[in-house]
């Protein structure tokens, strides 16, 4: 299994409690998925977000309705929080959420590792190019609503 990365960063002009908050409340994922996907969250809200919590999604990909299901692997807050793919269309997702202070600003880095059905073609021809559309679709709703430069 060919496991790919993606690492993203922004840094958005908020402590970094304010914006850890923000990202500790499931809800706020639908805000930052592209619409594009009809991402719904299945698990009831609100959620309690800690290590072991489990969500359920419910997507569309090139619109194939897809089940997803996470759970919460580490939840370090306001540092940081892994969630991973228990059921869904990837072979392996792990996505590592970090958040780093700066002098009075906070970096928010995204960290995916992934794999995918198919391989190395199915990754090159549909799968990074929209792994990577959704996470600037989430870089800019993120300078949307908290503001900073790209």
């Amino acid at each position: 299994m060919q496991v790919h990365r993606l690492e993203t960063h922004v840094t958005l002009p908020r402590a970094r409690p304010e914006v850890f908050a923000y990202f500790a409340d499931a809800a706020n994922l639908q805000e930052l998925t592209p619409t594009f996907l009809d991402f719904r969250i299945l698990t009831p809200l609100p959620i309690e977000m800690e290590e072991g919590t489990m969500i359920d999604y419910r997507l569309r990909i090139r619109g194939i309705p897809v089940r997803w299901r996470t759970r919460i692997t580490e939840w370090d807050p306001p540092r940081r929080f892994v969630d991973e793919q228990l059921r869904g269309p990837y072979r392996l997702w792990v996505h590592e959420h970090r958040f780093r202070e700066l002098n009075g600003q906070t970096e928010v880095i995204d960290r995916v590792r992934y794999a995918v059905p198919g391989g190395v073609l199915v990754q090159r021809l549909f799968v990074r190019k929209d792994v990577e559309r959704i996470f600037e679709y989430r870089k800019r709703r993120l300078l949307g609503r908290f503001g900073g430069e790209p």
